[in-house]
């Protein structure tokens, strides 16, 4: 491919406060406003949401988030956006609030705003939202078309979640530039458009996330845990956030993912974050690459020391069968699968058998301890 794409959202605002500023931002795109915001936040954010948009002279229509990312979710906002003539859809909440209002403000024709509670996926900065099914089942991606116009990440609304959310993000993240090796490697379309080669911009952002995590994700989680908004989380949340999102986007996702959406098909990984789950499927993607040792253990050491899962019993999946690990390949091998990006010929037994070795590894590596390996 000689033809060369990159994409990202208009604006990206990001600091303590800057919820405040949202009507700012609001009034250009439209002077009526869907907010699809989780229930969660329904009482203490929405009187301010609703001041802000209102001092901009932006009418405002809520909309409280079910919890899950479904067709018939995004059916009722999609009533509710056309009942208010919403000429830009807000999303407030974590990454299934998010997917809902882009896919929503793609269904009617509007803008999109995301405003991020939690650093723990990179969905705020993305044109794709993703469905699942009501029982939380990943069903598909759908391809929204642009990117958000304005992400607005407040770090001290960021901050009050539990700290687990931060640290799910940082799984998510860590994905991002290993899954743009794969797709460099095999020559795979990004997510631009109809897919593209990606450029130079979008392969040192994506490595760029890489350095970032390495060296302030272990400073972040010590600060986060104890509530402290600190520069190292702050580059935590825009790694998280934008380097993941715009890494992903531009360059493609790969194994690590594939291995997170065939694993949904387990009852128990449905109380795990998405982010912990890709934690998980990075040391996947490097088993079935092969990577180098180095490679291999800098991920495992990382996840281990954040808490992020690296084994089959860490997901909950001790007892898993081989049946169990024979569907999950077979679920992994659909051609919808991102795993397929991968410079890898792939089988459904591989991918089984690269799960279970990687689970064995960090089984391994967790025992002997980082200077036993």
């Amino acid at each position: 491919m000689t033809q060369r794409g990159y994409g990202g959202p208009l604006r990206y605002v990001q600091g303590p406060g800057v919820l405040a500023d949202l009507g700012i931002y609001i009034a250009p795109l439209s002077k009526s406003a869907l907010i699809i915001i989780d229930a969660f936040f329904w009482n203490s954010l929405r009187p301010q949401i609703e001041r802000s948009l209102q001092e901009q002279g932006v009418k405002s229509r809520f909309v409280k988030f079910c919890g899950e990312s479904t067709d018939k979710e995004v059916a009722r906002c999609v009533d509710e956006g056309k009942a208010g003539d919403a000429g830009v859809v807000i999303g407030v909440g974590g990454g299934k609030a998010l997917d809902t209002a882009k896919i929503t403000a793609f269904n009617i024709g509007a803008r999109i705003v995301t405003v991020p509670t939690i650093a723990s996926t990179d969905s705020p900065t993305s044109s794709i939202g993703v469905i699942y099914s009501e029982q939380g089942v990943y069903d598909r991606v759908v391809r929204c078309g642009r990117n958000p116009d304005v992400v607005v990440v407040d770090s001290s609304l960021i901050i009050k979640a539990p700290v687990r959310f931060l640290v799910a993000g940082m799984g998510d993240a860590l994905s991002t530039w290993y899954e743009a090796r794969s797709n460099i490697e095999s020559r795979s379309k990004n997510y631009i458009g109809d897919g593209y080669a990606t450029t130079a911009a979008g392969i040192h952002i994506a490595r760029a996330c890489h350095e970032v995590l390495m060296r302030d994700g272990r400073s972040a989680f010590a600060a986060a845990r104890d509530d402290r908004l600190t520069p190292a989380v702050e580059n935590i949340i825009e790694a998280n956030t934008l380097l993941s999102g715009l890494g992903f986007e531009n360059c493609g996702v790969s194994a690590a993912h594939g291995v997170h959406d065939a694993l949904t098909a387990l009852e128990p990984t449905h109380h795990f974050f998405h982010g912990e789950k890709v934690a998980f499927g990075v040391i996947c993607l490097l088993v079935l690459e092969n990577r180098s040792p180095e490679d291999l253990n800098e991920a495992l050491d990382f996840c281990i020391d954040l808490g992020l899962p690296t084994t089959l019993s860490d997901l909950g999946l001790q007892d898993v069968t081989a049946e169990d690990m024979a569907e999950v390949g077979k679920l992994a091998m659909l051609p919808s699968n991102v795993i397929h990006s991968v410079p890898v010929n792939l089988s459904e037994s591989l991918v089984a058998d690269c799960i279970w070795t990687a689970s064995r590894l960090a089984e391994t590596r967790k025992i002997r301890g980082y200077n036993g390996a």
